[in-house]
């Protein structure tokens, strides 16, 4: 039995993994997960084994994440938090006037890309993580203020990430226009654009609803430390 495109967005990194991100990937078996220098996360397809897997991962990283169904874990480790996030999806292209100077940001750029991320959301970009996919910014005064890029991909969805606006910058309309530009170059690949957002985050969620994503299902994503 084959499984449907859209139900592999049920295991997102597992076919990310799979397909289009094989080369990222440490194979465990029934348990894959992303090189720890490009990203944090892992999944499974049976929970036989997740032990032993997540064990010889957290050799490699202190803190990662299992995204999906629960896993079972080592003694040695713990689940500090279960992050429930919504996972959204859009179907056409975003019809809305761009009217910032966006640019494609190279390694020359990935500094102040990491420093950007992890002011506002630590802990999810590593320093490879622009390896994954394509990532754009806004600039203001020389300073790097706001991104979109490309994280997990499969042959037909590509996932939006690293939706971030400096404090400073925000209620501005930035993420908006770097969501239209991100949104329709996915689509001009022949891909469906997703995202997954912390379901309490109502202000992002609210947006991303107003640009033409609905929520397809809830995803967990398993912090697991030490």
């Amino acid at each position: 039995m084959t499984i449907s495109e859209e139900n592999k967005l049920d295991n997102p990194v597992w076919y990310s993994l799979t397909e289009n991100h094989r080369e990222f990937a440490i194979d465990y078996g029934n348990t894959k997960f992303y090189n720890p220098d490009y990203c944090p996360f892992g999944s499974f397809t049976h929970l036989e084994n997740t032990a032993i897997a997540t064990k010889e991962y957290s050799a490699l990283i202190d803190n990662f994440f299992i995204v999906g169904e629960k896993p079972e874990i080592a003694s040695t480790l713990k689940i500090a938090k279960e992050l429930v996030c919504l996972q959204m999806i859009i179907n056409e292209k975003i019809q809305l006037p761009i009217e910032s100077e966006i640019v494609k940001l190279t390694v020359e750029h990935n500094e102040i890309l990491c420093d950007l991320v992890n002011l506002v959301q630590p802990g999810y970009f590593k320093n490879k993580t622009m390896m994954l996919g394509d990532y754009y910014g806004i600039f203001k005064d020389n300073q790097l203020i706001a991104i979109t890029g490309e994280r997990m991909k499969m042959n037909c969805f590509t996932e939006l990430s690293a939706i971030i606006t400096h404090p400073d910058h925000t209620g501005k309309g930035y993420a908006k226009q770097l969501i239209t530009h991100v949104v329709n170059a996915i689509f001009d690949q022949n891909k469906i654009p997703f995202l997954h957002v912390a379901e309490h985050n109502i202000g992002a969620v609210s947006l991303y609803e107003k640009l033409g994503f609905s929520t397809r299902r809830k995803m967990s994503f398993w912090n697991i430390t030490k």
